[in-house]
């Protein structure tokens, strides 16, 4: 036997126990030579359904038909300033404070802006860059303050950040307002676009690598208010170009919309009234114009990614394209807004290039969230984070798409009456109402969640299970968030063959696998396989425990007999 297998098996029986899907939120190595680090690109969209990726092809083709779409991505806090502390932090909301969009809970303020992303970036030698919206109530003590971090910015001064025109920008300490008067040629989205641009070719010279988060209005409501808008509620601006552009487009009903049996949910939805006819017009009426809104933004993506292919520096840029939160359209009988935690609320893209270093054109099914966006920064440009990480590094993922993390999702929103705790896993989404309310849905048999199991004594085991890592969640940081699966990994080398056997509570079935082929599919305890093995091989254990939850085992062993 050799001594790396002897070390390997004595590892194994010391420790007995191991931990599958925590992870290294980021890299632990330091920054080497600025030059060998990417560029870094993050452009967000306000209020972005996932289904509205469907009017954005040219991000879709330059992002994610270059690089990786996660298919499973969601919002750990469904409104639009926690959502970005989460971004700046890859942390809960109940870890970095901010838990809404105004004090006492959340805001701008809420946030310790002298530990956050930018910081971090800037403090390794990146040339840091806001350019948008930041979050909520920026400006509103003081229109020329620039947050902790941030080589150059260009924020938009809140309440101003909410109009199409007649906004303003604290440009590096100077505030300007752009298109006092509507004009074309200061429509927000493509001033945006053209600073993006010009900040990417002042900067490609330079050796330093660069952070730019470009925070995009649309499709968030704003003004100023048109013609066609719908009463009572309220809608972006379209540019001009694109006005109408989906006009005679009819409104998606999937089976939530106006649903007609609300006796499974919570009183607060029960006592939605049914959409009425009126509704449904101005529903649609906003969902055009919002669909109309984006289509700006996808020229800006593209523009975006045109300057760093002309500049030279697409090939060394990792680029992220998400949305803060998602929004309702109608569904369960929900007008519009976000903050619930069904699916068209915490569901948000997410796509991901960086040219030689993730593959193109993949989609990936494990599941994601916004937490995650920090610490896959961090560990592209090899940076250390200033807070402990609840998020882990998407990279490894992106690239392996067998790959599982082997955690739970949490999804809450602002503390009060109305407050809610939800864990989302691969196929179901447990809740429980600070009204001592509760929710479970089957969303591999009940997508749109139409029927809650929560009282269903079928559905008791999972409900159970569910509601003892929710528990755990509420109250999690760094690794008690993605603790990932305890299973004992015992390995023994025979003439030419290498016998793994997997234990532990709950398991349910294995899957062995040697260097990305499968072996065996293993369903009765004990669960093991015989490989042959010769040389130096990756050997895969897909864990599937009871209870939806699901990992990976991966040892790489040297030579065996």
């Amino acid at each position: 036997m050799s001594r790396h297998l002897t070390a390997l098996l004595t590892t194994a029986a010391t420790f007995g126990i191991l931990v599958v899907g925590g992870g290294q939120a980021n890299s632990p190595h330091r920054a080497t030579a600025p030059s060998s680090r990417p560029n870094v690109v993050v452009i967000e969209t306000d209020d972005q359904t996932l289904a509205e990726m469907a009017v954005l092809p040219k991000t879709r083709r330059l992002i994610g038909g270059q690089g990786v779409t996660f298919d499973n991505n969601f919002d750990s806090f469904s409104l639009c300033c926690p959502s970005r502390a989460s971004l700046l932090t890859g942390q809960y909301s109940h870890n970095n404070g901010v838990r809404g969009n105004a004090l006492p809970y959340g805001g701008y303020y809420k946030l310790d802006s002298t530990n956050t992303l930018a910081v971090w970036l800037q403090r390794d030698g990146y040339y840091t860059t806001h350019l948008g919206k930041y979050l909520n109530g920026y400006g509103t003590r003081s229109a020329t303050e620039i947050p902790p971090g941030w080589s150059e910015w260009h924020g938009s001064v809140d309440p101003s950040t909410y109009r199409y025109y007649g906004y303003k920008l604290n440009e590096n300490g100077t505030v300007t307002t752009y298109c006092a008067k509507p004009q074309a040629a200061c429509y927000q989205t493509d001033v945006y676009r053209d600073k993006a641009d010009e900040i990417v070719r002042r900067r490609a010279p330079q050796p330093q690598p660069f952070f730019l988060w470009v925070a995009f209005l649309g499709n968030h409501s704003g003004g100023p208010a048109e013609a066609d808008d719908p009463k009572g509620l309220a809608t972006p601006v379209p540019a001009p170009r694109y006005k109408d552009a989906f006009k005679n487009t009819p409104l998606p009903t999937p089976p939530s919309f106006n649903e007609a049996d609300m006796s499974d949910k919570p009183l607060a939805m029960q006592k939605r009234p049914l959409l009425t006819q009126a509704n449904m017009n101005a529903i649609r009426e906003n969902w055009q114009q919002r669909r109309e809104t984006l289509l700006a933004v996808d020229d800006a993506v593209e523009s975006i990614v045109q300057t760093l292919a002309q500049t030279g520096e697409l090939g060394n840029t990792l680029i992220l394209f998400t949305s803060d939160n998602g929004f309702f359209h109608g569904e369960h009988r929900v007008k519009n807004g976000k903050v619930l935690l069904y699916e068209p609320s915490i569901r948000v893209p997410l796509l991901m290039r960086w040219d030689g270093h993730l593959p193109r054109g993949v989609h990936r099914k494990q599941p994601t969230m916004n937490i995650d966006y920090t610490a896959t920064i961090l560990d592209a440009a090899r940076v250390k984070s200033g807070r402990v990480m609840d998020g882990m590094s998407l990279l490894p993922f992106a690239r392996d798409g067998a790959r599982q993390p082997a955690r739970d999702l949490l999804v809450d929103n602002t503390p009060g009456t109305g407050h809610f705790d939800a864990i989302r896993t691969r196929h179901y989404l447990y809740a429980e109402h600070a009204t001592g309310e509760r929710e479970l849905y089957d969303l591999a048999r009940d997508p749109y969640e139409l029927q809650s199991r929560h009282n269903d004594a079928a559905y008791a085991p999972i409900r159970a299970s569910l509601a003892a890592r929710l528990h755990r969640l509420v109250t999690c940081a760094g690794r008690t968030c993605r603790p990932g699966l305890a299973v004992r990994l015992s390995l023994r080398c025979g003439r030419h063959v290498l016998h793994v056997r997997v234990t532990g509570t709950g398991v349910r079935l294995v899957t062995f696998s040697k260097n990305g082929r499968r072996v065996k599919v293993d369903a009765r305890a004990p669960f093991g396989a015989t490989i042959s093995w010769r040389t130096k091989a990756r050997l895969r254990s897909l864990v599937s425990m009871k209870f939806d939850r699901l990992g990976t085992v991966d040892r790489t062993v040297g030579r065996c007999g």
